[in-house]
C-alpha cells in the first residue's frame, strides 16, 4: 500500500512541514527506516537519531523541528504512529467462509463474513457476530458467544458457555473457561467444588498468548472493557478486573479479587485472593499484594508498600553491610571498655 504524507496527516489530523506529496510505503524504526518509510520520534533519548534517519517522513511533536526532513507534527507521534502501523500492517487470516474441516455444531449461528480456519471446533448453540476472524485449531465449546469484529489465533479454547464481546483479540493457547481451583479439604483429602458460573469478556479486550482464564464457581469471572492482558497471565475465578486496565506478563491474580478501573499490574506481580484493588493504582514488578489497596496508589515490594517507602528501604537495604560492620565494631569497642572497667580497683571505678 503507498499513501502521500498528507494523506496521512488527515488520517492522524497533524500538521505536515515538508513535502505533503512524498510517497510513503512502509513504516519503520528511525534507525532502520530507509526512503519510502515513515518513522517516529517521541523518546528524548532518540532525539539526536533525527538528523541521522534515512526515512521518507517522521513523526514528531509539535515543538520539535528538523530543517530537511519531511515531519508529521502531532500531539502524541507513538499513537499516531501506531495508527498509522495499522493502515500498513499485513496478516494472514484464513479465507472468508468455513473451512471444510471444521467441525460445526447444532444450533450454531455464524455470522457475515465470517472467516473460519481449518480443524475449528464449534459446539452447539454457539453465536459468532459478523466479520469474526477465527483461525486453525480453535475450539468454541457449547453454548458460546462470541462478538462480531473479534479475532481468535490458533489452538485457543473458549469452554462452555462463556461470553467473548465485540473486537476482541485472543492470542494463540489461550484457555479461557477452565475450572476454577476449588477445592474443599475433607479428612485429609480435598473434594472439588464444581464451576457452574461462566467467564464474561468485554469489547475491545486483548489477551496475550497463554492466558488462562478460570470460570466462576458462580457467577462471572469479568474482564471489562478495553482491558489489555500480557502473556502468561492466570486469573482466577470470580475475579473482575475494570475498563482499561493493564495486566503485563507472568502476573497471577487469586479468585474473588476485584480490580478496578485503570488498574496497572507489571511483570511477575502475585495478587491474593478476596481483595479489592482501587481506580488507578500501579503496583510495580514483582510485587505481592496481601491485602486491598486503595484508589491512585502506587506500591512495590512483598508484602507491598508505598513505593515512596519501598525506595527507601530498598537504599537502606543496600547500605546495610556498612551498618552491620559498624555495629561490629562498636560492640568490640564497649566489651573492651567493659574489660578495662572491670580491671580497676573497686574505689576507681566507683569514682
Amino acid at each position: 500500500m503507498e499513501k502521500q504524507l498528507r494523506e496521512l496527516a488527515e488520517y492522524v489530523q497533524g500538521e505536515v512541514v515538508g513535502d505533503g506529496q512524498v510517497v510513503i510505503s512502509s513504516v519503520a524504526g528511525i534507525e532502520e527506516a530507509m526512503a519510502g518509510a515513515i518513522t517516529f520520534l517521541s523518546n528524548p533519548k532518540y532525539r539526536d537519531k533525527l538528523p541521522l534517519t534515512r526515512a521518507s517522513a517522521v513523526i514528531v511533536a509539535q515543538d520539535v523541528d528538523a530543517p530537511g526532513l519531511n515531519l508529521l507534527k502531532v500531539a502524541n507521534p507513538y499513537f499516531a504512529f501506531a495508527r498509522i502501523m495499522k493502515l500498513f500492517e499485513q496478516k494472514f487470516h484464513p479465507p472468508i467462509g468455513i473451512h471444510p474441516t471444521a467441525v460445526i455444531g447444532d444450533g450454531a449461528a455464524i455470522g457475515e463474513g465470517c472467516r473460519i480456519g481449518a480443524h475449528v471446533t464449534i459446539g452447539h448453540h454457539v453465536n459468532i457476530g459478523a466479520r469474526t476472524i477465527i483461525h486453525p485449531g480453535v475450539v468454541l465449546g457449547d453454548y458460546v458467544t462470541v462478538g462480531a469484529d473479534t479475532l481468535i489465533y490458533p489452538n485457543v479454547s473458549v469452554l462452555q458457555e462463556a461470553q467473548i464481546g465485540d473486537r476482541v483479540i485472543l492470542h494463540s493457547g489461550t484457555v479461557i473457561g477452565s475450572d476454577g481451583f476449588g477445592f474443599a479439604p475433607m479428612n485429609g483429602e480435598y473434594a472439588k467444588i464444581p464451576q457452574i458460573g461462566t467467564v464474561v469478556i468485554e469489547d475491545d479486550v486483548e489477551i496475550g498468548a497463554n492466558v488462562t482464564i478460570d470460570r466462576a464457581a458462580l457467577g462471572q469471572t469479568h474482564i471489562k472493557k478495553g482491558v489489555k492482558i500480557d502473556n502468561l497471565v492466570q486469573i482466577g475465578h470470580n475475579v473482575v478486573i475494570g475498563e482499561h486496565s493493564i495486566i503485563v506478563a507472568q502476573v497471577g491474580i487469586s479468585g474473588s479479587t476485584k480490580l478496578g478501573r485503570h488498574v496497572t499490574l507489571a511483570g511477575q506481580v502475585g495478587v491474593v485472593g478476596h481483595i479489592e484493588i482501587g481506580d488507578d493504582v500501579t503496583v510495580a514488578a514483582q510485587s505481592g499484594i496481601p491485602k486491598s489497596v486503595p484508589e491512585k496508589s502506587v506500591v512495590a515490594g512483598s508484602p507491598a508498600v508505598d513505593q515512596t517507602l519501598w525506595k527507601k528501604s530498598q537504599i537502606a537495604l543496600h547500605k546495610l553491610p556498612d551498618a552491620l560492620k559498624t555495629i561490629r565494631a562498636l560492640e568490640r569497642r564497649i566489651r573492651a571498655l567493659e574489660e578495662q572497667l572491670s580491671a580497676l580497683p573497686a574505689d576507681e571505678s566507683a569514682s
